[in-house]
């Protein structure tokens, strides 16, 4: 954990600095968007790149790695393959770079860590505070998990613009992209006319209401899921019995949002199009109530939490401003605390490489 540690107070560290230098758009007094400093971003960049692609361990990182040891990524291979993707990134690898996996896991990502923050950079109000919730909140440790999913949702995440935009086409054709990397990706697309509305409009109530249902009636509602992706490569998730996530997860997950709706009407001031951030925000945390039925459901999730972090970004400036600094560090203490409980305590998390001193 030490290196996850150094990194968590590298990059939040760089991530203030750079915010402390940043360049603001002002209209009406109100400030509209906040460019950080580019050169201390790039370094929190650099070092969450070199975490995350020079480690040797964490989640699936293994089994990616023999399969791209022992696999010839030919062309019949890569079409037999579902996710063609990340079949035809592999096969460019292993013909122009290199046949060492380590050039794979650090190519993810890279890709993954650079969509991320390119996005983050664009749209957080505080950088610093998403890229710590990035950190502490395990986003960035499930992108060292799941690199296909994380992969696929680093590019969906990129389609935010035409979300806010209305631009229905190129918000698809980022999708369909995302999809080539992991097929779950293709339930953004019916996403997209969901939560272009205002948030907490009847439309909301009816999301909440059905979620809740789902979650009442899950049984049922599993039964017909399953039989429709029977012939799928998700069919086999029937069998899944892990148990459901963690409500303390979905505690993480509810309270900004909550926070949110209490502050709405301010959030709409300094954030015109904050809505759609809730609302994909909100689909989130509506998957996440479901896996506390299955866990399977988290993986959903995923796709939505990184709206999150540009939420959370944004939630410090509804309050008072002679409160805004007793926010803002207790979101520090609390995500904190969240980070030591789950990687430590509860999934006893240890970091390896092969290019760092132990």
């Amino acid at each position: 954990m030490t290196m996850l540690w150094l990194n968590l107070c590298v990059v939040f560290s760089f991530g203030l600095i750079a915010r402390y230098f940043a360049s603001f758009r002002v209209a009406d007094g109100t400030i509209l968007s906040v460019r950080p400093h580019k050169g201390l971003i790039g370094a929190a960049f650099v070092s969450l790149v070199l975490i995350s692609g020079l480690r040797a361990n964490i989640g699936d990182t293994f089994f990616y790695k023999h399969i791209y040891e022992t696999n010839d990524f030919t062309w019949e291979y890569i079409f037999e393959q579902n996710d063609i993707g990340f079949g035809v990134l592999q096969k460019v690898l292993q013909t122009f770079v290199s046949t060492d996996p380590q050039i794979m896991v650090f190519t993810s990502a890279l890709i993954t860590n650079m969509l991320i923050i390119f996005v983050l950079y664009n749209n957080s109000r505080m950088i610093e505070l998403s890229l710590y919730v990035y950190i502490t909140g395990g986003k960035f440790l499930v992108s060292m998990n799941g690199i296909r999913q994380m992969l696929a949702a680093a590019i969906a995440f990129t389609a935010i613009k035409y979300v806010m935009n209305g631009n229905w086409v190129k918000y698809s054709l980022i999708i369909l992209t995302a999809s080539l990397f992991h097929q779950s990706a293709l339930v953004l697309l019916p996403v997209y006319f969901i939560v272009r509305f205002k948030a907490w409009s009847m439309q909301t109530v009816v999301m909440i209401v059905c979620s809740l249902l789902l979650v009442v009636g899950f049984e049922q509602f599993s039964s017909i899921l399953y039989t429709a992706l029977d012939d799928t490569q998700y069919g086999h998730y029937k069998n899944f019995t892990e148990g459901g996530a963690n409500i303390l997860r979905v505690a993480v997950d509810g309270i900004p949002i909550f926070i949110a709706y209490l502050g709405r009407h301010r959030l709409r001031e300094i954030f015109p199009k904050s809505d759609y951030i809730v609302n994909m925000a909100l689909v989130g945390f509506i998957f996440m109530m479901i896996a506390t039925q299955n866990w399977i459901f988290a993986r959903f999730s995923l796709y939505f939490s990184l709206y999150q972090l540009i939420l959370i970004s944004w939630l410090i400036k509804i309050f008072r401003k002679q409160d805004q600094r007793l926010i803002y560090f207790g979101i520090l203490i609390c995500y904190l605390g969240y980070f030591f409980y789950e990687n430590v305590i509860t999934l006893n998390i240890e970091y390896r490489s092969d290019f760092f001193i132990r």
